[in-house]
């Protein structure tokens, strides 16, 4: 059992430096920013390349191991794990890139990026199941507020590797390596299960409205930053500057326990408290409600009796003395075997992997989509992405729980607007007009973390809690899944494809780069036409689940069904 910090700051000092490591587990977005010095480097085709973004994409989502180990172990055991992995998957890359170590096989290399990045896997699970259990009322800000982070983390390493790090591939898969795992052994002891918060007060809400506020400033701040530091050049002094003020304001939800520390905070009388023990009424619900026996527990008593026949069991079923035991409905705890033979599970599962997996493809590609659109830096692209993923994490969250509770809206509606979205993005990106290429880049983004952000609340409310862990994680299979299908055999083949016919056209020194809109164009037009199917799909689990979703949120707020009122 995990010893427990009492008290009613130490919660808060978790969530602060819980900021820290998010940020820390979003390596894995930092893969356009030495990809390019990969491929060059060690000789890698446009094909290879996408391949080692599917290995960026399968170690940050597989987080099955992570989620088994956090149920059994402390904390700093999961993040002592995922140091480890910072420090030898990006250790064997950085021996790699800096030439240190030449020869090793591709394989080696596919593997060690798998490691790397399966830090995040640990570290979000890590940071997330022990912040979820110290403040209970809270979950889905929580959530929030932590995966946001995650988002805004691509902006802020590449704030880091165009002003400390000298805009130095080596530089920064040396820090990532080096750097990370320090950060999470710095952070080790302050995350930690705490005693509960299990009041939800006016106090408590502004301290989380504080923190996302903060969350924003800092993206607008990362924004203005890279856009400064690409068009003007800024000196180091200048860059040196601006950096600094990324780190305070990563410091900045620090001030919430030390504003309790120097104000002890009053306690409010018209407050919320979660009560583990069951009411009077609950108690005399139970009593109404319970049978007796059990159909199997009658089942059994026949094995013994030859007096009870199956026509006397089915009399007791009728009278209410034995009730019969039913497959559960959506909207009650479901096993793993029962979910994955439920239609709507797949209906998700396959929603969420047309959208995060055509998504992902952009991003592992976003360096050569900006290199054959003319454009030689791509930090300004994947900060935009980077920033419209934090908005899609943030808002997708809180805009879903206003309609749902407001207006019963299922969640799947918003994925089912993204996708749509996401589909004029691709056409944008497809005509290769270099003018709309930023905005089609923020707009992905957006779309892109608003996925998981509607996932997320979806799953655990269609298929409950109880192995909640299990369902979302083989959910998130769906953004590796993807990025293997339209990243590495799609559009990786097509652009090798197009660049030789250019080497042997146009006579290009270079045999693996490709210049001008046809590099990605028929990419483009394939995943606008999945993403079209992916609409489709979220419309038709929309209506599925719309009569689930008024029985859920009837009474404008979450209510855990009854087996009597569940729904099929």
């Amino acid at each position: 059992m995990q010893e427990v910090k009492a008290g009613s700051r130490p919660p808060w000092v978790g969530l602060a430096a819980a900021v820290w490591v998010q940020v820390a587990a979003g390596a894995a977005y930092t893969f356009p920013l030495y990809s390019p010095s990969l491929k060059a480097v060690l000789g890698l085709g446009q094909q290879q390349l996408a391949l080692l973004g599917v290995a960026n994409d399968v170690g940050e989502n597989f987080g099955l191991v992570a989620g088994l180990v956090s149920a059994r172990f402390r904390t700093w055991v999961v993040l002592l794990a995922g140091a480890a992995c910072c420090f030898v998957g990006f250790g064997v890359l950085w021996l790699a890139l800096s030439r240190t170590i030449t020869g090793l096989p591709f394989w080696l290399l596919w593997i060690a990026l798998c490691i790397g990045t399966n830090s995040s896997a640990w570290l979000i699970t890590g940071v997330l199941v022990t912040n979820m259990r110290n403040f209970p009322v809270s979950r889905g800000t929580v959530s929030g507020i932590l995966k946001g982070y995650v988002g805004l983390s691509g902006s802020i390493f590449t704030g880091l590797y165009a002003s400390v790090l000298g805009s130095s591939p080596n530089n920064l898969i040396l820090f990532l390596s080096i750097g990370l795992p320090a950060i999470c052994l710095a952070m080790m002891s302050l995350v930690r299960p705490c005693t509960p918060s299990t009041v939800e007060n006016s106090t408590e809400s502004c301290h989380f409205v504080v923190i996302q506020v903060l969350s924003i400033i800092l993206g607008l701040y990362l924004l203005v930053f890279t856009f400064l530091n690409s068009y003007y050049s800024l000196n180091d002094v200048g860059a040196g500057a601006f950096f600094g003020g990324i780190v305070l304001l990563l410091l900045a939800p620090l001030a919430i326990p030390i504003k309790m520390t120097i104000f002890k905070p009053k306690r409010e009388h018209a407050s919320v408290t979660v009560s583990m023990v069951p009411s009077v009424d609950d108690l005399e619900d139970d009593t109404a409600t319970k049978p007796l026996l059990d159909a199997a527990d009658l089942l059994n008593l026949q094995e013994f009796s030859d007096d009870v026949s199956y026509a006397d069991m089915l009399l007791a079923v009728g009278e209410g003395a034995v009730k019969e035991k039913k497959r559960p409905r959506r909207g009650d705890d479901f096993e793993v075997h029962e979910a994955f033979v439920k239609a709507d599970f797949w209906l998700l599962f396959l929603a969420f992997f047309i959208g995060a997996g055509t998504g992902v493809t952009v991003l592992n590609n976003l360096a050569q989509i900006g290199s054959a659109a003319g454009v030689d830096d791509p930090t300004i692209l994947l900060c935009l992405f980077s920033f419209g993923n934090f908005l899609g994490r943030l808002g997708g969250g809180a805009v879903s729980e206003h309609f749902v509770r407001t207006r019963m809206l299922p969640r799947p509606f918003w994925m089912m607007c993204t996708q749509i979205t996401m589909v004029i993005a691709y056409l944008f990106y497809a005509w290769g007009l270099r003018l709309t290429l930023n905005v089609s880049t923020a707009l992905l983004g957006v779309c892109y973390g608003a996925q998981t952000a509607v996932m997320i609340p979806t799953t655990s409310e269609l298929f409950g809690l109880n192995n909640f862990g299990t369902f979302f994680n083989f959910m998130l299979l769906g953004n590796p899944l993807g990025a293997t299908l339209f990243s590495s055999l799609l559009a990786g083949y097509l652009y090798d494809q197009e660049a030789a016919r250019q080497h042997s056209v146009f006579l290009h020194e270079d045999s693996s780069s490709c210049y001008g809109p046809h590099c990605f164009r028929l990419t483009f037009f394939i995943l606008a036409a999945v993403c079209s199917l992916g609409t489709l799909l979220c419309i038709i689990l929309t209506e599925r689940i719309r009569p689930v979703y008024q029985m859920l949120y009837a009474s404008g707020s979450f209510r855990h069904p009854k087996a009597s009122s569940s729904l099929h």
